[in-house]
């Protein structure tokens, strides 16, 4: 699947797709006369090693030739300041009720006015690795954040001569009627009322920051925001929403191809936030016993009607903390934020990681670094793993109605990373809801929730809960979580009924076994359900029920409560 960038004269116009008022606003800014076209990598890199304030490390990038940089390349490192981490508060959305997209626009018209004192890049990349689904982003970004837009060129596909051909080769996405994706960036914007433009309209006017997106027209602006995580996550959210409308299921999750040793294949789909262990259980290579293909460990999509899955990005944003300077991963480094450096005894600078500077040190991994890796699993999906780190839950669940399962998924729990900043007063170790650990939706929960429905009960892929946080005080280690998807995958897990739940089973591993006759477990677990129940109940008034979810939803989280009962 490929997006549309040109246009007959024909069909240009109001109403025509690609040509709503927002749309216009970002995609004229890309034709000015002070952007500069970045076609290659090699030209990025120079471009981010000469920006004041890089640290150009003396760390190689291991076979840096074989993805279109020179063979002397380096690890570049460049620190944020005080922003180390996303702003979910910025997020302004098209379509949401309250979202004021008039004055939005105004405030984004009058930020592109602003950048034209400014040298402008025009960077492009692809979103999606297999011809499938591919679609074009373009991002425009001011000259002082070229790190920025090497790190985005790097993260997803830059334009190689073996994707153009794929592209090129690739079929429109949605008959034609989807845009590339444009997306104007000023990190530098202050942001300030005139005459006719007020930030009252964004999320936080204090804060001078905004991630507005139209995602029914591919497009976003972002403002005030340094962190490149902003601008991954960002660019994921519209390729998201394109995968939503056409078929897709949207994951931010990990998947992973296990080949046992009778030759048969198992696919498992993991889904976590930041911090749950979603990169852990996918990269896992569990002693070479089976044969492995990753597909990612963050971004992915999966066919709803043949359960194929796509990978939307080449490399790897991962953070830096459990990876110590020297050790054999960051062999895989290509650029590296928010971490230290320092010399060695041969007084070559070397990277500090470990988040000693800050927390959420961040670095983007290679290829490379997962020899096993993959752009595209065709065999269908058999199996989702909701992460949850919710301490009444038993280290795994499997939960057997296909409603159940998915508001399961849509009422997933867990806690704070410290990739989040968070606004004044939010506890940190509040035990959060995030559904289906995407917090980048841009389209009514309902899509996510039916898609999810239709993998358990039309496609006959089974779904499970594992807790990777503790139970009831104990710690699941990450063994124990291994040992469990071990069992699963050889059909070796004995799952039988839980207490009194109708569509729940579980496995008794050893150390985690509830006792269901312990009033004061069975209060706290009565507890964490009824939460879900008033999540669901929450979603069918919040933003004007924007995000509620169908009747059976609610009727299968209510009835596990009762059965509690």
């Amino acid at each position: 699947m490929s997006t549309k960038a040109y246009y007959p004269i024909s069909e240009i116009g109001q109403g025509k797709v690609g040509f709503s008022k927002t749309r216009s606003i970002i995609e004229a800014a890309f034709y000015g006369n002070n952007v500069v076209k970045v076609n290659t990598l090699k030209e990025a890199y120079e471009l981010a090693k000469n920006s004041p304030g890089t640290i150009v490390t003396d760390m190689p990038v291991y076979r840096g030739e074989e993805f279109g940089l020179e063979k002397d390349a380096k690890v570049l490192l460049f620190n944020d300041g005080a922003i180390t981490g996303r702003y979910a508060t910025a997020r302004r959305i098209s379509g949401e009720p309250g979202v004021n997209c008039a004055a939005l626009d105004i405030v984004a018209m009058d930020a592109v006015y602003e950048s034209r004192w400014k040298t402008m890049y025009h960077a492009e990349v692809f979103v999606g690795l297999d011809p499938e689904f591919m679609v074009k982003a373009h991002l425009l970004i001011p000259e002082g954040e070229e790190n920025i837009m090497y790190n985005w060129m790097l993260n997803f596909q830059y334009m190689s001569d073996e994707y153009v051909k794929m592209y090129k080769n690739s079929k429109p996405v949605g008959d034609g009627k989807e845009a590339d994706i444009y997306i104007f960036s000023d990190p530098q914007w202050t942001g300030s009322d005139r005459p006719n433009v007020s930030l009252d309209c964004l999320s936080d006017p204090q804060k001078k920051t905004l991630c507005y997106f139209n995602t029914e027209t591919n497009c976003a602006c972002i403002l005030g925001m340094r962190y490149f995580g902003e601008h991954k996550k960002g660019t994921l959210t519209m390729a998201w929403a394109i995968a939503n409308r056409n078929g897709y299921a949207s994951c931010h999750g990990g998947q992973k191809e296990y080949t046992l040793a009778d030759g048969s294949k198992y696919v498992a789909s993991v889904y976590g936030l930041s911090g749950s262990g979603k990169s852990t259980l996918t990269h896992a290579k569990h002693g070479g016993k089976y044969e492995i293909k990753v597909l990612h460990d963050d971004a992915f999509i999966i066919n709803t009607d043949t359960c194929a899955s796509i990978a939307l990005e080449p490399t790897y944003f991962d953070k830096t903390a459990d990876y110590p300077t020297g050790c054999d991963d960051n062999k895989y480094l290509l650029t590296a934020q928010n971490c230290s450096a320092t010399l060695d005894e041969d007084g070559k600078i070397q990277l500090v990681t470990e988040d000693i500077r800050n927390g959420n040190g961040r670095a983007i991994k290679s290829k490379l670094w997962s020899p096993n890796r993959v752009d595209k699993i065709d065999a269908p999906v058999n199996a989702i793993f909701w992460i949850m780190k919710d301490p009444t839950i038993p280290p795994v669940v499997k939960l057997k109605g296909a409603s159940l399962a998915s508001v399961m998924g849509a009422t997933l729990a867990t806690k704070r990373s410290s990739a989040e900043r968070l606004a004044p007063g939010v506890d940190p170790n509040k035990l959060v809801v995030v559904p289906y650990a995407n917090p980048f939706r841009t389209y009514p929960l309902a899509n996510d929730y039916e898609k999810f429905k239709k993998l358990v009960e039309e496609k006959n892929v089974d779904c499970y809960i594992v807790n990777t946080g503790d139970f009831m005080g104990k710690k699941v280690k990450p063994a124990d979580t291994l040992g469990i998807l071990e069992a699963i995958v050889e059909g070796k897990a004995d799952f039988h009924k839980w207490g009194p739940f109708s569509d729940i089973e579980i496995l008794d591993w050893e150390g985690f076994v509830p006792d269901m006759n312990d009033p004061e477990y069975v209060g706290q677990l009565k507890a964490r359900m009824s939460d879900r129940v008033n999540e669901i109940e929450n979603f069918a008034t919040a933003k004007e029920g924007y995000d509620k979810l169908p009747d059976d939803a609610l009727e299968a989280i209510k009835r596990v409560v009762a059965e509690l009962n």
